[in-house]
């Protein structure tokens, strides 16, 4: 079932999208984010800095984007990782959302168009805070 972000309803509920953007805290990994600016993932991170956020680069490349250091994979990073920004296609991203849970993180943010929902069945049991088929550069500015 493909979940339309008008049906989305748990998958993007605001109170779910407020604590990610506002609560669980200010560390964010970008999954699939490298240095090519005409990527969706590179201006996001752009947006989530100037909104306070640590971004962290995630691609196999390790390329520092955006003043910051990357790594190729979550399980690299050294320091705790808040949320997991995942910008990889929907038949990826379950294993991308199943790291997050074994590095404890707090969330996992699928971007516009990336939807599996048994990975968020996966991801919420293991008591992270989790939406889909969402972006945070369009949410953050909605807070006001």
């Amino acid at each position: 079932m493909t979940i339309r972000p008008q049906e989305a309803g748990v998958y993007g509920d605001p109170a779910e999208l407020r604590k990610i953007l506002t609560e669980l805290g200010d560390t964010w990994a970008v999954v699939g984010l490298s240095s090519n600016q005409t990527r969706a993932a590179y201006r996001v991170a752009d947006v989530l800095q100037r909104y306070g956020k640590r971004i962290v680069p995630v691609h196999p490349k390790a390329e520092t984007v955006h003043g910051e250091q990357g790594y190729a994979s979550l399980s690299d990073i050294p320091f705790p990782v808040d949320v997991v920004d995942v910008f990889v296609n929907s038949d990826l991203a379950g294993a991308v959302a199943d790291e997050a849970v074994a590095i404890g993180a707090k969330a996992v943010w699928y971007q516009l168009g990336v939807v599996d929902e048994a990975a968020y069945e996966r991801t919420r049991t293991a008591g992270l805070a989790m939406v889909m088929d969402r972006c945070p550069a369009i949410e953050l500015p909605r807070l006001g």
